[in-house]
């Protein structure tokens, strides 16, 4: 890759890996739902120049119906699951459990739709779950002392079946429409959505300066400048060295909630961090294993 979308890679990286900064920083003042309606709103709205091309707009007309379930799959329900998260998980907590979207992928596509699944692939789904139990066995509690982190853990785990899902749907029901068309429609539709829900649970006290900075950012930078990062990308790089942003995202959660929220890196945090990313490594074919050669090859070639 160029030098350029290495750089724009990693800023990919630490913007998405800074959304859990910044939900941590609002989901108090704000609550899940405000926080999240503000994120699709915010991110609708800072789209709204990508509508100027009319084959985007006759893209959105046309398969409207399918960009508005990418939208609740892929940006409302991950919004509110996340944001409900932050209220009681650490920032890189939530980064790390975001790293297991590629898993959970791969399982469904074997376990569902009949994708092939080798022997390399299928060792890296074991040691990536593994991973998963390792973060959530050190982080999670469901009882009344616990501050609710294990449901906050399934909280996150279903952003990610959300995520899963909206992969495969959109593989299959929008294919060939253009990616900014998907990406613009579906914050509009998650922005509809949530509008009305947002007005409901707005918060009665009146969030504080730091909190809006939280929301602006989610809205601005994590979404809508971190799309149109992702999908530029794809359309230099490819989709396959596209995703080794899902390798930084946890990187940079983790880092962020460190400086700017001063959370400590536990043990199930870091060993759970690294056995994940393994896994997705080996899942994703990121890391392929080195044959060696056949010995009667090295035999004729000393002969």
């Amino acid at each position: 890759m160029k030098t350029s979308d290495i750089a724009a890679l990693l800023l990919l990286g630490a913007l998405w890996g800074a959304s859990f900064l910044f939900m941590r920083m609002g989901a108090d003042e704000f609550g899940g739902m405000a926080l999240a309606g503000m994120r699709a709103i915010g991110a609708a709205l800072c789209s709204a120049p990508l509508l100027l091309s009319r084959q985007r707009r006759i893209e959105m007309r046309t398969h409207w119906r399918a960009i508005a379930v990418v939208g609740m799959a892929n940006s409302a329900l991950p919004f509110i699951l996340f944001s409900y998260a932050a209220k009681s998980l650490p920032a890189g907590v939530s980064a790390i459990s975001d790293a297991i979207a590629p898993l959970l992928v791969a399982l469904s596509g074997w376990m569902l739709l009949g994708e092939r699944l080798d022997a390399l692939r299928a060792s890296g789904l074991v040691i990536g779950l593994t991973g998963v139990v390792w973060l959530v066995a050190g982080t999670v509690g469901f009882g009344h002392g616990s501050g609710g982190s294990g449901w906050a853990m399934a909280a996150c785990v279903g952003a990610n079946v959300c995520y899963t899902f909206g992969a495969h749907y959109s593989q299959r029901m929008l294919r060939g429409v253009t990616p900014l068309s998907v990406a613009t429609g579906s914050q509009l539709a998650a922005a509809l959505v949530l509008l009305p829900l947002t007005v409901w649970m707005w918060p009665a006290a009146t969030p504080g300066p730091a909190a809006w900075v939280a929301a602006l950012g989610l809205a601005a930078l994590c979404t809508s400048l971190a799309y149109v990062l992702f999908y530029g990308l794809m359309a230099r790089v490819g989709a396959s060295r596209s995703m080794a942003v899902m390798y930084m995202i946890p990187v940079f959660g983790v880092l962020w909630g460190l400086l700017f929220l001063h959370e400590p890196v536990t043990l199930p945090m870091a060993g759970g961090c690294a056995v994940i990313l393994l896994g997705v490594a080996l899942t994703t074919g990121m890391v392929r294993l080195r044959t060696s050669a056949p010995l009667d090859r090295a035999v004729a070639e000393q002969g």
